[in-house]
């Protein structure tokens, strides 16, 4: 599913020509260098340009379309018209000369291979200068001199007749690369395709993915073997014949997800984990959409500095719209269209799926609406967020004083399941909050707003009336109106002792959130002395009253909060202590 998912938007883009063909691929490249058609080397330069990137500039390498990456493993194979060092110069910074030796002279052979038919003098060029270079003259010619460190990196090289004439530009070249690689699939066995059904030349390797969070620098697999437990009978060795895929799927699927993984509004990182989406449609405006209903701080933050003709408030229009069933008058655009969300978490050398999820665009929009809606709860004048992003809530679930600050990928997969599919969150993600809370005593309102959240999708709770956007002042459940009453027995404590470090909450909290026989009682007595010392300790007493007057009278305290009742204490506190600055703010003025 999620290969045929691929497979299917490479063709979308390949017709819109927004991707590379078979055969070829996208690569960065750093240097070049340029020869003469006598195959000597007149000049090397540099192809990085610089990019502002946030508040640094940095130089970025040229990207350019290149005869496709040959997969390598720990053996031998080399690229056509453009390498690193060690295979284009026999250079190797480590001194692995034999190494280096035989990497050269496999870029050599392979360049003979394609090239000594192909009747042109940029072909003629480079082979002359293969034929003529020696490996040891790269560490002493001065025209290298002042990129060694650069070569020593692995950065990548390509070939030119003059600055502006790529030698992996050339159509004559080129037409001998096309040639080869047809000729190779027909040499592959013929097997049927897991992704197409049809009979046709199976891909033994399949290409890298780069940009998986984790992942190895040189690239992470979707699918591969290379373990005789994972090969099936009769396949030992076989490494991609253990699950058939042709030469043309497999070039489809890793360069449709390397073009994700590549762009800024069709991949996030949430943890460890990568996700990519897109829509069956040429069209970018499903992605850059659920960009904004996924992380709607982060876009607009990247929107502010980029758009500057209204188009960011377009999307969020159109957002709206969607997410709230409307019409949306926008050419192309329809809310039927299959969208597809894949996380990759990194393994060794592969890729493993975290998760993958297919629906209509317009219903997984419709969900991400009722999650904020869930969500929603009233916010302190000092948080900025208007709607709480994914990475905020995770980030909630993490000890401030852990060394590695990422959430659990497994609760960060599970929750955005839950968000994108309009399911029941994790109960391990509410367990987290309140261990969180217990252990910290910081209620923030983030923690508060997944507290209410997952309260409201438990099928069985019977309180759903307690969670609400603010202060529900009607409620007579013992657990929000204790929260409450904890709330208006802090503030009648700060009243009359001022600007204290720590207070009754500090100390408190989790035992009258757990058990509020055992600490009610106590904190009552010592409030009717808060009382008499404070200047309005009248109005505290009235509070106090008032919410007393809402419990049961047989059972005022219970000796035990349940867990979602304790969620419901929280809220109450959360509720109560905004209506306490509120009404503070509204005296002050």
């Amino acid at each position: 599913m999620i290969l045929q998912a691929l497979c299917d938007y490479y063709e979308i883009l390949a017709q819109a020509g927004e991707i590379s063909k078979p055969g070829y691929g996208v690569t960065g490249v750093s240097l070049a260098l340029q020869i003469n058609e006598a195959g000597e080397l007149t000049r090397v330069f540099s192809l990085k340009t610089p990019q502002q990137r946030g508040k640094k500039t940095v130089e970025v390498e040229r990207k350019f379309e290149l005869p496709l990456l040959e997969k390598r493993t720990s053996g031998i194979a080399a690229n056509f018209l453009w390498d690193n060092a060690r295979y284009v110069l026999g250079y190797d910074a480590k001194d692995n000369t034999s190494r280096a030796q035989d990497c050269f002279m496999a870029f050599k052979a392979l360049h003979h291979k394609l090239l000594d038919h192909v009747d042109c003098r940029e072909a003629k060029a480079l082979l002359a200068f293969l034929d003529d270079w020696q490996p040891a003259q790269a560490a002493k010619s001065a025209l290298l001199a002042d990129y060694l460190p650069m070569l020593a990196s692995g950065a990548n090289l390509v070939f030119c007749l003059h600055s502006s004439c790529f030698l992996h530009q050339c159509p004559a070249i080129l037409a001998a690369w096309d040639t080869h690689c047809s000729r190779t699939s027909e040499h592959a066995a013929t097997m049927q395709c897991l992704v197409t059904g049809e009979r046709a030349p199976a891909s033994v390797l399949h290409a890298s993915l780069k940009g998986v969070r984790g992942g190895q620098a040189t690239g992470t697999s979707l699918v591969s073997f290379n373990d005789a437990s994972s090969e099936s009978y009769g396949k030992n060795k076989g490494q991609g014949r253990n699950a058939p895929v042709s030469k043309r799927a497999a070039f489809a699927y890793t360069t449709a997800l390397n073009y994700l993984l590549a762009g800024n509004k069709s991949r996030l990182y949430m943890g460890d984990t990568t996700m990519v989406f897109w829509a069956h449609s040429p069209e970018k405006c499903y992605e850059n959409l659920f960009f904004a209903a996924v992380n709607p701080e982060k876009a607009a933050e990247k929107d502010a500095q980029t758009d500057d003709d209204g188009t960011q408030r377009e999307l969020n229009a159109i957002l709206c719209h969607v997410m709230n069933g409307e019409a949306v008058a926008m050419p192309r655009f329809d809310p039927e269209t299959r969208f597809y969300i894949l996380g990759l978490a990194p393994n060794a050398a592969r890729a493993a799926v975290r998760f993958f999820y297919a629906d209509s665009f317009g219903n997984i929009l419709r969900n991400l609406k009722r999650h904020y809606d869930d969500l929603e709860i009233q916010r302190p004048p000092n948080e900025h967020y208007d709607l709480l992003p994914l990475w905020v809530l995770m980030n909630e679930t993490v000890s401030p004083n852990s060394r590695d600050k990422v959430s659990s990928p497994l609760l960060t997969g599970a929750a955005l399941r839950a968000i994108i599919s309009g399911t029941a969150y994790p109960e391990a993600l509410f367990s987290a909050v309140m261990v969180r809370i217990r252990a910290e005593g910081s209620i923030t309102r983030a923690k508060v707003a997944i507290i209410k959240a997952c309260l409201l999708r438990k099928k069985n709770f019977e309180h759903k009336e307690d969670c609400t956007v603010a202060l529900n002042d009607q409620s007579t459940t013992p657990a929000y109106v204790l929260g409450r009453l904890f709330a208006v027995l802090e503030k009648a404590q700060k009243d009359a002792l001022g600007g204290i470090k720590s207070t009754i909450k500090d100390r408190y909290f989790s035992s009258a959130c757990a058990a509020p026989a055992s600490v009610f009682p106590v904190l009552l007595r010592l409030s009717q002395h808060h009382i008499a010392k404070a200047d309005y300790g009248w109005k505290s007493s009235q509070n106090i009253q008032k919410l007393m007057e809402k419990l049961d009278e047989s059972n005022a305290f219970p000796t035990h909060l349940g867990l979602n009742e304790q969620g419901i204490f929280i809220l109450g506190y959360y509720h109560q202590q905004n209506e306490n600055y509120a009404k503070s703010k509204q005296g002050e003025e």
